[in-house]
């Protein structure tokens, strides 16, 4: 018997699905029988490339507002159902963890006409809507906050992360990161990411400050994502700005930054397991789910909070914590007191304990 993990999309369901079933080969379960079910973006190259099984189902992600495109959507997702429950019948597949997004509702739906146990995992404090619905017939759902909104059978665990990030120490990687991105040191390190989706807002935010600044020394560390790559002008720069398409070891990343400015999506948790101290500017896309992370990761004294509306005043929050070191000296310790490190093994343990 084999298992199944359906994830899709962005980074932040594609990268902890990989990370559950790196944990599970880890336990003992061949690579052989673990398959991923997805559609043609980022999953469609990084299970392959790990040498995982992988099925493409040509899907469509529901649109919130009214489309043509959800009269559509019944026709796709029955033969979606159909495609996956031959594929869990002709593998053996004994038991199913969906990731959220789009691909879980068709994965999860097969899994329970077939009779096969399956799991969620919801990264974000609010539930999305695949999650929601599917959770009615869930084993459980496993959940990254403590009182996650809009799923049934909640099960505690985080956010699985990837594995050099678990034990993970910035003072023996420092060094080795600033070497790595040609960084002098003596000045703060501000990372810079917005995710796989969204990043454009950040993205000019960031031009604006850089062509503007007039606080503590400060180098940039900026992860624009590939497509965006060659768009950005460093040019006017009134500081040091290191721009990188992107990072595959993203550990150096985090040993090298001082303070993050970026999205709350799945990325809090390794944001929480690597200590770093943030400014977190959650999007409005995807039902406006990451205002609810970042509002975790606020009260726990960790983050400061900056909507998009305010992206112009981020060059003053930035130089307040740029230039007062204790207080992002708190700001890591409480993203360490709030960190789940084990989530992809815990995970990993449930599955294989269902699989029978």
């Amino acid at each position: 018997m084999s298992y199944a993990i359906a994830a899709a999309g962005t980074g932040g369901h594609v990268y902890p699905g990989l990370a559950v079933a790196l944990e599970l080969v880890e336990k003992g379960v061949p690579k052989e029988d673990v398959l991923f079910i997805g559609g043609d973006r980022l999953e469609a190259e990084v299970y392959p490339d790990s040498g995982f099984p992988f099925r493409s189902l040509k899907l469509q992600s529901l649109k919130r507002s009214l489309s043509l495109d959800n009269l559509r959507l019944p026709g796709v997702l029955r033969l979606a159902v159909r495609q996956v429950r031959e594929e869990l019948r002709d593998r053996d597949v004994g038991v199913v963890l969906g990731m959220g997004s789009y691909v879980t509702v068709p994965v999860a739906w097969a899994a329970h006409k077939e009779a096969v146990p399956y799991f969620l995992h919801e990264q974000n404090g609010e539930a999305g809507l695949a999650n929601r619905v599917m959770s009615r017939w869930a084993a459980a759902t496993f959940v990254a906050f403590d009182g996650t909104r809009g799923v049934r059978r909640p099960e505690l665990v985080g956010t699985p992360i990837r594995a050099n990030l678990t034990d993970y120490r910035r003072s023996d990687l420092r060094h080795e990161a600033l070497t790595r991105y040609g960084i002098e040191p003596g000045s703060v390190v501000v990372g810079v990411f917005g995710g796989s989706l969204g990043a454009g807002a950040i993205n000019d935010a960031i031009s604006h400050l850089a062509a503007t600044w007039n606080g503590p020394k400060i180098t940039l560390l900026h992860l624009v994502g590939e497509r965006n790559a060659g768009s950005i002008d460093t040019a006017g720069s009134r500081v040091p700005w290191i721009v990188v398409g992107f990072e595959e070891s993203m550990e150096y990343f985090y040993a090298a930054t001082d303070l993050l400015i970026g999205r709350a999506g799945g990325s809090v948790a390794e944001i929480a397991a690597t200590h770093t101290p943030s400014v977190l500017v959650p999007g409005s896309f995807g039902g406006g789910h990451q205002a609810s992370n970042a509002a975790a990761m606020q009260r726990a004294g960790a983050a400061v909070v900056l909507s998009e509306e305010r992206l112009g005043e981020l060059a003053e929050v930035v130089g307040s914590l740029v230039g007062d070191a204790s207080v992002r000296r708190v700001m890591a310790r409480a993203a360490g007191a709030i960190a789940r490190t084990d989530a992809a093994s815990r995970i990993a343990t449930r599955l294989i304990d269902a699989h029978g």
